[in-house]
């Protein structure tokens, strides 16, 4: 279980995360809601180690991982897809997904079959420069990078953002059976509501670096969840 206590993130003398409380279990969807500008992000990054918190603590599988940097918890099988998906466009298909072999021991530095029964458009694009796919292929390799790396939890940075609707279908049933199998946390920042509800188990909502709303998704009261996430 992934256990976010009480932590504080700042950027220079500006507080982009108050006091943070967030779990995210196995074999369930969190999703963190909100409008543009509140944290989401800034919380998501502190995560995986990319941004440092100035007090608080990140639990992971019951460790402490605070302090550790980004690639020593991608080791213990935290995987991000970064919004805007970050893939390397002048790289292949192939070449892409290979790159999530760095987190991984020798002897699993390969690509699961798995990876493509869940996305079986990139078995066709494996000689495709990652440039050259459409925004929702790139996101599909993003995701499917990720999973090369057999995480335990999954955190994904808006994964629909600028995506068709077919393919947000698609991403929409990979993150169900993922988080059917039991044995993977999923905590995606999700801004349009109507896929967060068919998806997510629990919430958190946010506003001004605070979660102001959390809670299952059988308790969550539509109009209370909106009213953070119009401008």
């Amino acid at each position: 279980m992934l256990a976010v206590a009480g932590i504080d993130l700042f950027y220079g003398a500006s507080q982009a995360l108050r006091h943070i409380e967030l779990t995210a279990k196995k074999g369930k969807v969190t999703c963190v809601m909100g409008r543009n500008g509140v944290g989401k992000t800034s919380l998501l990054r502190a995560i995986v180690g990319q941004q440092a918190v100035r007090s608080g603590r990140v639990l992971w599988e019951g460790e402490d991982i605070t302090g550790l940097p980004s690639y020593e918890r991608a080791a213990r099988g935290i995987a991000f897809v970064p919004q805007g998906r970050e893939i390397f466009p002048l790289l292949t298909v192939e070449e892409n997904l290979h790159t999530g072999f760095a987190a991984l021991p020798r002897g699993l530095r390969y690509v699961p079959d798995e990876v493509y029964g869940l996305f079986p458009v990139l078995r066709d694009m494996l000689g495709r420069r990652g440039g050259d796919l459409s925004g929702g292929q790139q996101q599909q390799l993003a995701i499917a990078r990720a999973l090369v790396t057999r995480p335990r939890l999954l955190v994904l940075d808006e994964p629909t953002e600028g995506i068709q609707p077919s393919i947000i279908k698609d991403i929409e049933r990979v993150i169900r059976l993922l988080a059917g199998r039991g044995d993977m946390a999923i905590l995606l920042v999700e801004q349009y509501f109507d896929f967060a509800r068919g998806l997510a188990d629990t919430f958190a909502v946010m506003d001004r670096g605070e979660v102001v709303l959390a809670g299952t998704g059988e308790t969550m009261v539509e109009d209370d969840v909106r009213r953070y996430l119009t401008v």
